[in-house]
């Protein structure tokens, strides 16, 4: 599966521009490179979770902490994907949650290594983490689009279905009444097709221009 830059960055809830800076080299390696090699760049469903993780942490602490945080799980020899480890945010610093729960977390950044009480957050709930800006929940967006890295290759799709939430707001878009879209994909209701433009809108947000350019 893999998504592009705006897809990426509606599902994630981090921004275009702090995609294009994660990604970089700034002398200590980039915060997240996407595992697909590709150009322009393309996502993997494990980089967006990785993505929505740090856009929530950027609600509490620096991105000079976040990088801290990737250094010292490095220097305590872990590689895996970072979709695979629980970072929070507890108080000024960062903190990696282990699999035996809150009473299991190790400080990343203030103190490396110490073991501490945290409080841990669920990435895949709705979050704002800017001024006007709600991100969706990640695996429903809205009621009637799921995100399932197992149907379609991870893209939105009307629940229920295979059918992507892009083909049914663009035949809305082209002037085909939310009542009428069944005619064309049996299924896929009138609510679901308003859902599906409504959340066209909210990717659209994350770039300028049509969403065909």
């Amino acid at each position: 599966m893999a998504y592009s830059t705006r897809m990426a960055a509606a599902l994630s809830g981090a921004t275009v521009g702090q995609l294009r800076t994660w990604r970089q080299d700034r002398g200590n390696g980039p915060v997240l490179r996407p595992e697909l090699a590709a150009k322009p760049a393309l996502y993997s469903f494990r980089d967006v979770v990785a993505l929505r993780a740090f856009a929530v942490l950027r609600q509490d602490v620096s991105l000079q902490k976040i990088r801290k945080a990737l250094a010292t799980l490095k220097r305590f020899g872990e590689v895996e994907h970072l979709s695979s480890y629980s970072l929070v945010a507890e108080g000024d610093s960062i903190v990696l949650v282990g699999d035996e729960g809150e009473d299991h977390a190790t400080d990343l950044v203030k103190h490396p290594g110490q073991r501490v009480i945290a409080t841990m957050a669920d990435i895949l709930e709705e979050f704002a983490p800017r001024a006007g800006v709600v991100v969706p929940h990640l695996l429903r967006p809205k009621r009637h689009v799921s995100v399932d890295p197992g149907t379609q290759g991870g893209q939105p799709v009307i629940v229920g279905t295979r059918v992507p939430f892009d083909a049914v707001a663009e035949l809305v878009e082209d002037g085909i009444p939310p009542e009428k879209i069944a005619d064309y994909y049996p299924g896929v209701t009138a609510d679901a097709a308003r859902d599906a433009v409504s959340f066209a809108l909210y990717v659209d947000s994350y770039s300028p221009g049509p969403r065909a350019a």
